[in-house]
């Protein structure tokens, strides 16, 4: 981790638009997303509901819908949008440069 807290989380090219790879980092895991305007976001990895990866999900749009029960989440804010989940994700700061996807880990 920079000095910063800024941490390299992946290249750009490896998320393609509307999908989600997952990031490990200190024993903490991290869901980088890729909208389809090509904007990078990052939340926790788990599913609020039963600690599922949500790498595992599926993106539409802003939304990633976890595999195991169908539960939402607004991966831009972090809001649960469905049931059965009901507690928001955390979000982090994301930037792109030099290629790289970078996340602000606190």
């Amino acid at each position: 981790m920079s000095a910063d807290g800024w941490v390299a989380a992946c290249s750009a090219d490896d998320i393609n638009p509307e999908d989600v790879t997952e990031f490990d980092h200190e024993g903490r895991s991290f869901a980088i997303y890729r909208s389809p305007k090509n904007e990078y976001f990052a939340t926790d990895s788990a599913c609020t509901h039963e600690d599922f990866p949500l790498a595992d999900g599926f993106v539409m749009g802003d939304i990633i819908e976890c595999a195991k029960h169908n539960g939402r989440f607004n991966y831009k804010t972090g809001q649960a949008k469905g049931a059965p989940v009901c507690i928001n994700l955390k979000t982090y700061p994301v930037k792109v440069e030099a290629g790289k996807v970078l996340i602000e880990i606190d």
